[in-house]
């Protein structure tokens, strides 16, 4: 029985002699297959780990709601899926819009400089070890000539790592411009007056909900995307090229077999760290919105600045901005903790686990003879482990990179969720599709119909407006049917209460606010100037103010000089200006230099230098004379401007021809204006409202007199 144990032992003996003496004939062949089968590993994984993932059931029912306020309410869900590639996918193809294109360029200089430090980087590493390898051979002509060779290699090393942060942050700089000529064609651009396109800045802010601080988005979230993207390459092509390289480098050195278990160890632990990684994605756009809120407050507070200090109101706007600032606070403050023990486990596992793993995997050679491998002296193990250890560290370093990078292409998300979000409603609008929380009436029967309904607008010379709804953005039906015409030189008064619809009726006018019904006839909006009654001043100079918008050449290119638009403030009694703040080139924050009054003279040069078809007067004139408003009401009309005005001043009705009458009450009474009627009956009106006004005291008195 003895006997027959030894023999199976001797049997079992021999034929693990025989498997070794075969894998050691064929190690050649079977290293090379296992490279192969890890490089496509490597790639494999890394392609499934960061490919898209389907959303979840319920983001294509919360994009259908994007346009309803329920919809608008929910926070929106970022996340590395297939939404994320898709809107990745469209801004690539504005951010690099060829092969050709100077980004592309650069983008291949980039890959070519990444992969020449990666080569550097496995000179280094072997350099590195027949360092300490003459050291312990106590050669010192052999250790100086390495030195030197480490001396010179710096050179290549140093000029490939400046350019590749050049190159890169000439890539952010390419990506933003690109972005921020796209947005601010599409925000400030639109030719197309008389349908849906064109006024998207103004849309975007008055008619949509989707956008609270477009500003923001332009000017922040657009920069930080592209120092993203840009980043994004490199923090993920290089460490995946460097995985490849340094571990098949190893792999020569220690044996693809134990590079095999190390990746099978590593992957295990990388999967527990990703499942333990947080939506780093939402929390930069979560981060982004609230900081834009932020912003937008400080921004209210310096443009009601005024009203404010009159009302004193500092106590209440303290509170209010306290009050973003405080959710920005505790927000990042969630998001530090969950950073905290992130990073403790990151390290963790990444610096000391693998860290442990990758010294095993170094000790292979000394301990254990390998197949085909020759004796080497203590220097040689020596150089061996070092050059080894160098390439562990720098894989290691690599595979944490990689690891990383999915939380920066979370965060990435985070951005192009937002600038994708502000691409998508600007293209919405340009098509008259709006997203705005409507009142409650909206939903009723009627109403519903007219808000889904479109009217037509056509080019006239006259203003006709033939059954059109007055409703504003948020879905509130302030005239049902609106009809009466204007032709040029048929000055039209409106008047009403608050809110009755008379800035409605100029914002369609104006190619504003869409048309839910009926037939407007118009001339082009480029017709039209407004002079409401606070004046938009520009930056720039005092020439600047009243040519508006036109530049200093177009006027000239009109025939215009100077000496013109002195003539012209002459008309409105603001030459003395001229000379006040030192020339027409002199430069002032004018919204402070000038008084109300002197805005509104501006106000009505810069109509009388563009001389215009129509004007559109919001309460123009309240703040100047009646003497001046005269003198400005009869050289408009000297002009052949036709004047649509809102006013409660008598003194003007004289100057018009027509009148709009709202009630209020979505009636409205169209007519032919009798200047010096409607004036007696003013007067009439007042007499009477006095005297009802003092019959409780005459009651009052009447009553005492009894007790009498």
């Amino acid at each position: 029985m003895a006997a027959l144990s030894t023999s199976r032992i001797k049997e079992f003996l021999e034929l693990l002699d025989g498997i070794s003496k075969h894998y050691a004939a064929h190690r050649p062949l079977i290293q090379r297959i296992l490279n192969i089968s890890f490089i496509l590993y490597v790639l494999g994984t890394t392609y499934k780990g960061f490919s898209a993932r389907p959303a979840p059931k319920g983001q294509l029912k919360r994009n259908k709601d994007a346009g309803n306020e329920e919809g608008m309410r929910r926070p929106p869900r970022v996340a590395v899926d297939a939404l994320f590639y898709q809107r990745l996918r469209h801004i690539l193809r504005i951010v690099i819009p060829g092969i050709r294109s100077k980004e592309a360029l650069m983008l291949i200089m980039h890959s070519s400089l990444l992969i020449a430090r990666t080569a550097i980087s496995l000179y280094v590493a072997a350099l590195d070890g027949k360092i300490v390898a003459s050291l312990v051979r106590a050669k010192p002509l052999e250790f100086a000539y390495n030195i030197i060779r480490w001396l010179l290699v710096a050179i290549p090393a140093t000029w490939t790592n400046s350019w590749l942060s050049y190159i890169q942050s000439k890539l952010a700089i390419a990506y933003r411009t690109r972005l921020t000529d796209l947005v601010m064609r599409e925000y400030l651009g639109g030719k197309n007056e008389a349908g849906p396109e064109g006024k998207v800045y103004y849309k975007i802010s008055n008619l949509d909900d989707r956008i609270k601080n477009p500003d923001q988005m332009i000017t922040h979230d657009i920069q930080r995307f592209s120092a993203s993207l840009a980043a994004i390459y490199s923090n993920l092509a290089k460490p995946v090229l460097d995985v490849i390289l340094y571990n098949y480098q190893l792999s020569q050195n220690v044996g693809a077999e134990g590079l095999i278990g190390l990746t099978i160890l590593v992957q295990l632990s990388a999967a527990l760290l990703r499942s333990l990684t947080p939506n780093f994605g939402s929390y930069t756009a979560l981060s982004a919105q609230l900081a834009g809120a932020l912003r937008h407050s400080h921004s209210r507070l310096a443009e009601f600045s005024e009203e404010i200090a009159f009302m004193r109101g500092e106590e209440t706007e303290k509170m209010l901005i306290e009050r973003e600032f405080a959710t920005i606070i505790l927000h990042e403050r969630r998001v530090l903790r969950r950073r905290w023990w992130f990073g403790c486990v990151e390290e963790g596992i990444v610096k000391w686990l693998w860290g442990s793993f990758g010294l095993v995997l170094c000790a292979i050679p000394v301990f254990f003879k390998l197949p085909g491998a020759d004796n080497i002296d203590l220097g040689g193990r020596t150089e061996g482990f070092v050059t080894n250890r160098r390439l562990l560290l720098s894989s290691s370093d690599a595979f944490g990179r990689v690891m990383y990078s999915y939380k920066d292409l979370s965060e990435l998300a985070g951005y192009t969720a937002r600038v994708s979000a502000l691409l998508e409603t600007m293209e919405d609008v340009k098509t008259g599709k709006f997203a705005k929380a409507l009142v409650s009436s909206a939903s009723t029967e009627d109403n519903a119909k007219i808000l889904q309904g479109r009217g037509e607008v056509f080019i006239s010379e006259d203003i006709q407006f033939e059954n059109v709804p007055i409703v504003t953005p948020n879905g509130d039906i302030l005239v049902r049917s609106l009809s009466f015409k204007i032709q040029p030189g048929q000055h039209l008064l409106i008047v009403g209460p608050n809110g009755c619809g008379k800035s409605s009726l100029f914002r369609i006018l104006g190619g504003l606010w869409p048309v839910y019904g009926g037939v407007v006839r118009k001339p082009p909006a480029s017709s039209f100037i407004l002079i409401p009654q606070r004046p938009y001043l520009t930056i720039g100079t005092l020439r600047d103010q009243v040519i508006y918008p036109h530049s200093q050449r177009e006027m000239t290119a009109r025939g215009i000089t100077d000496d013109d638009l002195f003539k012209i403030l002459q008309v409105v009694q603001m030459e003395n200006v001229v000379e006040r703040e030192g020339g027409w080139d002199s430069m002032r924050e004018w919204r402070d230099a000038l008084s109300g009054g002197d805005k509104q003279k501006i106000a009505w040069a810069r109509l009388f230098y563009h001389n215009p078809k129509y004007a559109i007067l919001d309460e123009a004139t309240s703040l100047v004379p009646l003497e001046m408003e005269g003198r400005m009401m009869d050289h408009a009309t000297k002009l052949g401007i036709t004047l649509l005005t809102v006013s409660h001043r008598p003194s003007l009705w004289k100057y018009h021809a027509m009148i709009l009458h709202y009630d209020g009450q979505g009636g409205y009474v169209f007519t032919k204006l009798d200047a010096e009627k409607r004036l007696a009956l003013q007067t009439e009106k007042q007499a009477l409202e006095a005297k009802l006004a003092d019959v409780p005291r005459m009651k009052a008195r009447l009553a005492e007199l009894k007790g009498f």
